[in-house]
């Protein structure tokens, strides 16, 4: 893995501009994709062996899989609203297709699949909004598929960091499959900024440092999380929006702080 950070490309023929797979990650458990459509644009896939949450960050869509069909789905234009967005929970071994109503920011994450869960769309009414933090470490949280919500690995949450504002801290890390202490979770973050000509810095590090690497995080960038502290810190003026996915052996997230940095959590 030569780099953590993913950086987005023009569109191909599907409005790929964004993916990352185990394969590419040298992980074994989260994929992430990223579709930019224009009204009227379609895809068609299945998920294969993996589960699949997809995301409307953006736009509105009729989304078919089987019997099942949700029209005009989507009910903000862009992320910075804020508003919970609407998603859709497939399992694996399922094709689906996704057509654009408007232009459309998709965002497809998976991972493996059991086939213990049928498709269900997912409205921002069921969402669960939350604060952490204090000061300049608040940030806002939107759980769109979170541990008590039914799904084989998946777990999917969106968060907003004000700008100025510092998040995944103080610096946490979920690599030891340790329960009930530590779960293991491989993760990704899809970052926006608003203004989009902004940027965030994202540090990925491990208690001995054979891990340590910081970036300068773009909009529409997406940093990989193997394993170690995670922190992200919001640049003054600009606001951070993540889209996380994680995934590993066990669906459950338990996560521990840099005891270097302990102390402020206890504030």
């Amino acid at each position: 893995m030569a780099t953590l950070l993913v950086r987005p490309q023009p569109p191909d023929a599907q409005g790929t501009v964004l993916e990352v797979t185990p394969e590419s990650a040298g992980w074994e458990y989260v994929g992430f994709r990223v579709h930019r459509l224009t009204g009227g644009q379609r895809i068609e896939a299945s998920t294969g062996e993996r589960e699949h949450c997809l995301v409307l960050l953006s736009g509105r869509a009729n989304i078919s899989s089987g019997e099942h069909r949700w029209e005009n789905i989507g009910a903000r234009m862009d992320v910075f609203e804020k508003r919970p967005p609407h998603a859709v929970y497939l399992p694996d071994g399922t094709s689906y297709s996704v057509e654009a109503v408007t232009d459309l920011e998709l965002a497809v994450c998976s991972a493996p699949g059991h086939g213990n869960h049928e498709p269900r769309l997912i409205v921002p009414e069921r969402i669960k909004r939350s604060t952490r933090g204090s000061g300049t470490n608040t940030r806002h949280i939107q759980d769109i598929l979170p541990e008590t919500e039914p799904a084989d690995s998946l777990l999917v949450v969106e968060v907003y960091t004000p700008a100025g504002n510092w998040s995944s801290y103080p610096p946490h890390k979920h690599d030891e499959d340790n329960l009930p202490d530590e779960s293991y979770l491989e993760e990704t973050y899809y970052h926006r900024i608003d203004p989009p000509q902004g940027f965030a810095f994202q540090r990925v590090y491990t208690d001995d440092r054979s891990l340590d690497e910081t970036m300068a995080v773009e909009d529409g960038c997406c940093v990989m999380v193997p394993r170690g502290y995670h922190p992200v810190g919001a640049a003054h003026g600009y606001e951070l929006y993540y889209l996380n996915v994680m995934a590993g052996p066990k669906r459950k997230w338990k996560f521990k702080n840099d005891p270097a940095h302990e102390w402020i959590a206890k504030q």
